[in-house]
């Protein structure tokens, strides 16, 4: 039930239409006086409360509040995000978390934190291209660049930024991004900012997209092929040997979105190219994000010195930000080194996340595209249905949130289940039990209010 595009509850227009007959009708327009002699704007212009899609914003509150759905979103949290939190003083199961290895917390990164505190602050004071470059951001990029065995890499302060300003960045109006159709909003933002050509193929499809790159590949300058590693709302693997052959064969970059893949795939958590066997530099450009495994905030490319010293100079995002804050640099850090030194943590987040997908399935849930790797989806369907299901939920302590249409397609509503090397198999079979008896109640919920709907038309 993210809230992102036109509606927070992404009802379908059928959904909607039906719905409506529960609201009570809205008050007739006021009318207004003569027109005066000179134009006059309408005032509504200047005021955010009269903008359509807050008031849209407003009508889905309404629906929400008359279905009984409780609003999960922006709960305060007042504990660490682990296999538990606490919620106004109740302990939640929480299946809500980036903490994939168990690692935010851990007194090794703590202490790396607080040592750049006590030496540099809490601020790097500015952006780092004039006066905010300090020692944990250089230690902290040569970690990257290591893991991925390239040349140099960059951080930003901001994961959805780096992705942005990076395709901005090195695409123009003469050139073309081809990317898989479920991929992350930042992807597709960044693409649409550039001015580039876009090309969407259908997912996890190369066929589609080597169909794709034969029709269009020699009208464009440049290209770049982008896809997440891990996808974030359908936990499948991209097949990166056959991208990388079809980068190749078209002379195209391959640019690879690791955000939830580092930590997550591979034996020792390297990501894609470990989990296929591959030589990382096979890949012109890979992202990731510091906030998932590597318990801080914001994002990196990893690549050529040749790609980040155009991102270092050029890149919107990195030029005209504050340099990344010391102890988040230096957090992100410690928690690689804890992540390269600790592959058992890698282990156990696979073994739950297999154990998770064969339960779900055992109990008759639809996990999609789901391969057992970090992030499991339970897919309902129905926006209404999943918003019901997430509230249900909520008020039996378990903390997991539905996401719905524009952000997962229509019909593709869902619950999404990340995994944490520090959940338990009991905690997942509770969960999993808790969400089959709770799905029952929320489609037959559902079903009534549509049924109360078409009764008042």
């Amino acid at each position: 039930m993210t809230a992102t595009g036109d509606s927070l509850f992404g009802l379908s227009a059928d959904e909607q239409m039906r719905l409506s007959k529960l609201m009570p009708a809205e008050a007739p327009a006021r009318e207004t006086g003569a027109a005066e002699a000179r134009p006059v704007l309408p005032g509504h212009l200047a005021v955010f409360s009269e903008m359509p899609a807050y008031k849209q914003l407003q009508v889905h509150h309404a629906v929400a509040r008359k279905m009984g759905i409780l609003n999960p979103f922006f709960a305060c949290h007042e504990s660490m995000a682990k296999s538990t939190t606490r919620i106004e003083g109740k302990e939640f199961l929480n299946f809500s978390t980036y903490d994939y290895l168990d690692l935010n917390g851990d007194p090794r990164i703590r202490a790396a934190a607080e040592a750049a505190i006590r030496e540099y602050g809490t601020s790097a004071g500015a952006s780092r291209l004039v006066s905010g470059e300090r020692p944990p951001h250089r230690e902290l990029e040569k970690s990257i660049a290591d893991l991925y065995q390239s040349e140099s890499a960059l951080v930003f302060v901001s994961g959805h930024a780096t992705n942005v300003s990076t395709l901005a960045t090195i695409l123009t109006a003469k050139d073309a991004v081809y990317h898989d159709a479920l991929a992350h909003n930042s992807i597709t933002q960044g693409a649409l900012l550039s001015g580039a050509h876009r090309y969407s193929y259908a997912h996890n499809n190369c066929d589609a997209l080597e169909k794709l790159l034969l029709q269009s590949r020699a009208r464009h300058q440049r290209a770049v092929i982008v896809s997440e590693g891990l996808f974030s709302m359908d936990g499948s693997i991209a097949d990166l040997p056959r991208l990388i052959e079809l980068k190749k064969e078209f002379r195209a970059f391959l640019m690879m979105d690791e955000a939830h893949s580092l930590g997550v795939l591979g034996a020792a958590g390297k990501g894609s190219a470990e989990h296929f066997g591959l030589d990382p530099r096979e890949v012109d450009v890979w992202m990731g994000t510091l906030s998932k495994t590597l318990c801080g905030c914001g994002g990196f490319i990893a690549g050529s010195h040749a790609l980040i010293e155009l991102l270092r100079f050029r890149a919107p995002g990195f030029v005209f930000s504050v340099g990344m804050s010391p102890p988040l640099a230096a957090a992100s850090n410690a928690a690689l080194a804890c992540m390269r030194a600790e592959p058992h943590r890698v282990e156990r987040l696979a073994r739950l996340s297999a154990f998770f997908l064969r339960e779900a399935k055992a109990r008759g849930l639809d996990t999609g595209y789901a391969e057992g790797y970090g992030i499991i989806p339970v897919i309902v369907g129905s926006s209404l249905v999943a918003g019901l299901l997430g509230g249900y939920l909520f008020e039996r302590n378990v903390n997991v949130m539905p996401i719905i249409y524009p952000v997962v397609e229509e019909g593709m509503a869902r619950l999404r289940f990340f995994l944490s090397s520090a959940h338990t198999e009991d905690q997942i079979r509770t969960v999993l039990d808790i969400t089959a008896e709770e799905l029952a109640k929320a489609r037959g919920a559902a079903d009534s209010a549509l049924s109360a709907g078409e009764e008042q038309e």
